[in-house]
């Protein structure tokens, strides 16, 4: 296996013509020189070089090494150089994985901001619900998911897989009721769970229907659900038309809001914790520690904006008292 150092001098040496001439070109000793030049030949197994007098010559197998060197110290080049426009993040690709809510708020910011200072860096998005986006995520099919859980605690991944994932905690989404507009508890600033008993509902995705039943036992009933659909518009629509009411995470509500609904904030207390993930190996590619970061500023300025009341967003905060991301 011959050495690039190895090649890198032997070009110089053919191309100045001496050794003498190739060390003052690289910075080397001329013993130095020699030395590499007889290991090459050791390597090579035959002669490189015939001297005529003061004149160093290639042999043939050495004329024929110094083509081949040419090409290779050019693709090695040029795989240095396009290494550092990754590592210096004038490139990149960063596959996302992200569930619709979240594609359609968090993410064209960050992806905006991303295009702004770092147009080189390239992000193909999909769409997948947790938790098969964990799954895509193992499996190599993602660089970073973004998933959300309902479960009560800190904000953690699955157990099987905590070990291997490096998680960033994004916002807590709150949890609200969509009223159609002429519904009575609409005028009310909260709504109890409670003197919902009694309704009609429209259930969304499995995963979130799981939580939503789960919340209607702990306030005392079991929902009535009459109809069940992922698709968030057909739940508003569903809403407006009087067919029942709605658990929805205000994320929904803040880029998808029919105009016939309203949304109610309810008692007691539902959140939504959303947290980006990626694999450990992952974190350590420049564009993918780069997304993380941008994900992370994106999701603390809309939580910011929409506990002010300045974006419409609906329920968003901070995560509740999030520990430093798990790296």
């Amino acid at each position: 296996m011959f050495d690039s150092r190895h090649l890198r001098t032997f070009h110089a040496v053919v191309d100045k013509g001496s050794f003498s001439a190739a060390a003052r070109e690289l910075g080397y000793t001329q013993p130095a020189v020699s030395q590499q030049m007889r290991a090459l030949e050791r390597t090579a197994g035959t002669p490189l070089f015939t001297r005529v007098g003061r004149v160093l010559k290639p042999t043939d197998a050495g004329h024929m090494l110094f083509r081949h060197a040419v090409d290779i110290l050019s693709s090695l080049s040029a795989a240095e150089e396009q290494i550092a426009t990754v590592r210096r993040l004038r490139s990149g690709r960063v596959r996302l994985c992200t569930f619709p809510s979240a594609g359609a708020t968090i993410i064209p910011a960050a992806v905006a901001r991303l295009a702004e200072e770092h147009p080189g860096i390239r992000v193909e998005l999909v769409e997948t619900e947790p938790p098969d986006s964990l799954c895509a995520l193992r499996r190599g099919e993602c660089d970073v998911t973004l998933a959300f859980d309902y479960r009560p605690g800190p904000a953690e991944p699955p157990e099987e897989t905590a070990d291997d994932l490096v998680t960033v905690p994004l916002l807590d989404d709150r949890v609200v009721v969509v009223l159609p507009r002429g519904h009575p508890l609409r005028r009310r600033h909260r709504v109890h769970l409670a003197d919902l008993a009694e309704e009609r509902w429209i259930a969304g995705c499995s995963h979130c229907r799981g939580h939503f039943v789960r919340a209607c036992a702990d306030a005392g009933f079991e929902p009535d659900i009459a109809f069940t659909t992922d698709d968030n518009l057909a739940v508003q629509s569903l809403v407006a038309a009087g067919a029942g009411v709605a658990f929805m995470p205000g994320l929904v509500l803040s880029c998808l809001r029919h105009p016939g609904v309203a949304g109610r904030p309810v008692e007691p207390a539902a959140h939504r914790r959303v947290t980006a993930y990626t694999l450990r190996e992952y974190e350590r590619i420049p564009a993918t520690r780069l997304l993380l970061r941008v994900l992370e500023e994106t999701s603390r300025r809309l939580a910011r904006d929409g506990c002010e009341g300045t974006s419409g967003v609906v329920g968003l905060a901070p995560p509740a008292a999030a520990p430093p991301p798990s790296r």
